[in-house]
Order: structure tokens, then C-alpha cells, then sequence
């Protein structure tokens, strides 16, 4: 069975990801989101709410890089986001894909750099167990999708109106894993703006799990270390099988 998350997250360990805060000036802060989200080999969600809730400031600033993650990790910081009292404006600064399209859709404003590119597809996660536990985690993934499209509504519906399309043409956006340039996701309304500044143009994230990856961000992937870290995954799932 292929599990497209457990690849993306492998493929990007060796990433120099990057999650941190910073003051960017008078009332502001500054929270860099550059990198995959989930518990692994990302930023977890656990950690970004506490942080995120320490903040204070009045405004602040979501800076975004990330090839996406865990749906779950990201609902809850999605959450967490449209919770917060201040004013968060979201940066995509050069690639927001899966989970991080619905984590900066929850931001009050959402920019994204020339270059850029957004993703959206049908949730992902990773389960272990019998028919039963898998089947109503594909039941349970298929609400999620309902709770992603409805995130992308609320900001997109005014454009879809003044297109003549309806919810139906997020959700075969979303079946069918569309990835959309800096300008069309202004276009489509996911994006508030383009950040006129210096373009986008390097990739530093494996985005080969995806299937429909643009071939301008297709990277090789550390293959040794890669494989080193499936078998050993693999052997970790194994064990649990055993015990289970």
C-alpha cells in the first residue's frame, strides 16, 4: 500500500527546515513556518499553539514554506490561528502545498511571493490497524475534506461567484491535486496579493510524492539516507504489528 504522507515526510528530512519566531518590529512578531508539518520529521502542532498563544503582539506575520503534512496536525493549528486575537497575515514565500494551504487560508490575509506556488488536494494521514480502524479513518478523512473545502470557501466563494462556479469546482480542484502558480492563486482568490519583490525560483523541498507535481520543483531526494530511514520504519511497523 503506498502512503504518499510517510514518503513526503522520509523525502524531507534531511531538509534545512526552519521554524521559528522573531520580532519584526514595533507589536509585530514574525513566525517562520519552513517546514513539513507533523510529529516525525516536521513541526508539530502541539508545539506552533503553545508559541502561537504566547504571542502578544497585534499583528502577526506567518511566513510559509512548507510542502505540507499531517491533515490533523495542521487542522489543529488552523484552528488555533483563526482563535488568536491578533491580526495574522500570512507570507507564502515560496511554496505552500497540502496542509499549508489550509494553515495560511486561516490567516486574515494571505500573500503570496511571484515564483510561488499553492497546492490542493484531498487530506492525507497515516493510520495502522485492522479493516475496521481504516475504514473509519477514510470516513473520518472524508469529513476533513468537507472541513478543508468549507476553509477555502470562506475566502474563495466571492470569486467563484463572479466566476459562475460553485463548491463543486474546489472539490475537483481538490480530487484532482492542482497546483496553482503565484498569479493563479491570486486569481482564484486563495491569495490576497502578489509580493512584488525578488521571485521565487529555488526549491529546496522533495515534492515527488505528489502526483502531479509541477516539473520546475522536482528534486532528487537523498536517496541513501532515504532508505536507510524507510527500513527502519518499516521495521518499526512491523514490531507494532507484532505487539498489536
Amino acid at each position: 500500500m503506498k502512503n504518499n504522507l510517510l514518503k513526503l515526510l522520509i523525502n524531507n528530512k534531511a531538509v534545512n527546515a526552519s521554524y521559528r519566531i522573531e520580532a519584526s518590529g514595533d507589536d509585530e512578531e514574525t513566525v517562520y513556518l519552513y517546514d513539513a508539518i507533523g510529529g516525525w520529521y516536521g513541526i508539530e502542532a502541539q508545539q506552533f499553539v503553545k508559541d502561537l498563544n504566547a504571542i502578544t503582539a497585534s499583528t502577526i506575520h506567518l511566513r510559509i514554506n512548507s510542502p505540507g503534512g499531517d491533515v490533523f496536525e495542521a487542522r489543529a493549528m488552523a484552528t488555533a490561528i483563526k482563535a488568536h486575537p491578533a491580526k495574522i497575515i500570512a507570507h507564502v514565500d515560496g511554496l505552500a502545498a497540502s496542509a499549508a494551504t489550509y494553515i495560511a487560508v486561516s490567516c486574515d490575509e494571505v500573500e503570496i511571493a511571484k515564483g510561488g506556488f499553492f497546492m490542493i488536494h484531498n487530506g492525507w494521514t497515516l493510520a495502522m490497524g485492522d479493516k475496521g480502524e481504516l475504514t473509519k479513518v477514510a470516513d473520518l478523512l472524508a469529513k476533513i475534506d468537507v472541513t478543508i473545502t468549507t476553509d477555502y470557501l470562506d475566502k474563495i466563494t466571492n470569486v467563484l461567484k463572479e466566476a459562475g462556479a460553485d463548491s463543486g469546482q474546489v472539490t475537483a480542484w481538490m480530487d484532482d491535486e492542482t497546483w496553482f502558480t503565484a498569479e493563479e492563486a491570486v486569481e482564484h482568490g486563495f491569495a490576497d496579493r502578489l509580493f512584488e519583490g525578488e521571485e521565487k525560483t529555488q526549491n529546496s523541498w522533495d515534492v515527488s510524492a505528489y502526483d502531479k507535481a509541477p516539473a520546475a520543483l522536482l528534486s532528487p531526494a537523498p536517496a541513501n539516507e532515504v532508505e536507510y530511514d524507510r527500513e527502519h520504519l518499516e521495521r518499526r511497523v512491523k514490531m507494532l504489528n507484532v505487539i498489536g
